[in-house]
């Protein structure tokens, strides 16, 4: 007889009925063979006794096993487990049950490290650098959840809380064609946007329908690690072309495609990712006549050209575009909050109906109200209003974080202002390297983050992109009080160094 009184425990507290938990059960004793195939099992009024429970729910554990097709009862003879169950098979993992189904697949499946990418998760009080993103605290919140509660509550906006038009919302993407043709001299129509969750996704989308294994994509020397991911992903083998102050080197392009079937180049023109440099007007259109030439696709990344300092935007290559080869991305993720996953992708309608094809296998819409929401708050003056104080505010950080670090820092860095964006391309003196700085700054609650991100085979610049918008004034200087305190410490380290080699000598 076996001890269901010792085995089996029930919670009354539990969420779940007693019925299941015992039903549950039952079937763990079955699996496990502690039951065997065929066994006749007490009758219910035994069993009830036994536990202390009502025959009921012994009756309706039973039914629950029967229609689950782990017993069956005969009449006249009684309630049997199944005959004939298969034995699961018991293999030796090193690790243990639970372990197993966390984090033992019992499968081999692709698992590259190109997907990893070196990312890092913050640290709980520690000062952390980051790539240039939008202070979240300055986010339209009260304004956008206004607007989403009205536009969910009314009747004829039902039609959205079902599956819909996988190219998105269709209000936001007349808003957004409207917003854009004005402020970024587009010439699109609604047939060209396919509305994503940020400009990730359609960095991804058309990743995937414009490369294959072995296809050739430029990219700068420094580039946007997540694009690299991205295209590496997808195949695709990667050449890269020298940045300076100028933006990309097009002449270095243009030998390239007279030696190699070139398939795209990825562009972010207006703040090179992650240099901040500017691409000239001469390069522009050197490029988009390359492009042209060579019938290649240019993948342009407009990811933050809201922020612009000391001039008026420069439009973006799309707006020269006239023969279909720009592939324009944006998103309002920098701009109000990253947690607003909406972006766009801009293109031929052909190519857009390819993407949106390929999305609504992946991801077949996304969230048609908060788009709804976007179409109002950008109709309504709402974005705009928001990027003029944003602009204001990022300019004095700016200034600010780029003052002390002249003032306090200029031994160990060397910098340009940016004309716009959100970050600095900070250059290390030589005599130190990231490295060391990484490990020493962990001792003042300072997490410079991955400082690997942007090295490569082909460069050598021992520099790292840090973004100044998201601390306020306090915290800036803080971060830079953190890191001057690292430097001057690892200063007597580095001229013990030098007295030893010089000893050597």
């Amino acid at each position: 007889m076996i001890p269901y009184k010792t085995i089996i425990e029930l919670d009354r507290k539990n969420r779940l009925p007693l019925y299941i938990q015992l039903a549950n059960q039952f079937i763990v004793l079955i699996k496990n063979q502690t039951i065997a195939a065929s066994a006749k099992l007490p009758g219910t009024r035994t069993l009830a006794a036994v536990l202390d429970i009502h025959r009921k729910t012994v009756i309706a554990c039973y039914d629950e096993l029967i229609i689950q097709g782990w017993i069956e009862s005969i009449p006249k003879k009684g309630t049997f487990v199944i005959p004939n169950l298969p034995i699961l098979d018991k293999h030796d993992f090193s690790c243990t049950k639970a372990e197993v189904r966390s984090i033992c697949a019992g499968f081999s499946f692709e698992n590259t490290s190109i997907l990893n990418g070196n990312f890092k998760n913050k640290k709980e009080g520690y000062v952390h650098f980051n790539d240039g993103v939008s202070d979240t605290r300055f986010a339209p919140v009260d304004e956008i959840s206004s607007i989403y509660r009205r536009l969910i509550k009314k009747k004829r906006n039902q039609k959205y809380l079902t599956y819909g038009n996988t190219h998105g919302n269709p209000e936001l993407r007349s808003a957004l064609v409207d917003y854009l043709n004005d402020t970024r001299g587009l010439y699109i129509s609604e047939e060209n946007i396919l509305i994503t969750r940020g400009s990730q996704m359609g960095i991804y989308l058309a990743s995937q329908l414009l490369l294959k294994q072995g296809n050739f994509i430029i990219v700068g020397e420094t580039n946007y690690i997540s694009a690299d991911i991205s295209f590496k992903h997808a195949g695709a083998t990667l050449l890269r072309v020298a940045v300076d102050e100028h933006g990309l080197d097009t002449k270095e392009i243009e030998k390239l495609c007279k030696t190699k079937s070139i398939k795209a180049v990825y562009v972010t023109p207006h703040h090179h990712h992650p240099t901040t440099v500017t691409l000239c007007a001469e390069r522009r259109l050197h490029l988009l006549n390359l492009a042209q030439k060579y019938n290649f696709a240019i993948l342009e990344d407009d990811y933050d050209y809201d922020f612009h300092f000391n001039h008026a935007p420069i439009l973006p290559l799309s707006s020269h575009d006239t023969n279909g080869n720009v592939i324009y991305i944006g998103s309002v993720c920098k701009t109000v909050a990253p947690v607003f996953r909406v972006g766009y992708l801009i293109a031929s309608k052909d190519f857009v109906d390819a993407c949106a094809a390929y999305r609504r296998n992946v991801d077949c819409q996304g969230d048609s109200i908060l788009e709804l929401t976007f179409s109002h708050f950008i109709r309504t003056g709402g974005l705009d209003r928001h990027i003029n104080k944003l602009l204001k505010i990022y300019r004095t950080r700016r200034d600010l974080f780029c003052t002390l670090l002249e003032k306090e820092l200029s031994e160990y860095f060397s910098f340009e202002t940016p004309k716009g964006g959100l970050a600095i391309w900070l250059v290390l003196n030589k005599k130190y390297d990231w490295e060391l700085v990484a490990k020493e700054a962990l001792k003042y609650k300072l997490d410079v983050g991955n400082w690997k991100k942007y090295c490569n085979d082909s460069n050598n610049h021992n520099a790292l992109r840090i973004g100044f918008a998201t601390y306020n004034e306090e915290e800036i200087i803080e971060l830079v009080g953190k890191l001057k305190t690292t430097m001057t410490s690892l200063k007597p380290t580095l001229n013990n160094s030098l007295r030893i080699e010089s000893m050597k000598i």
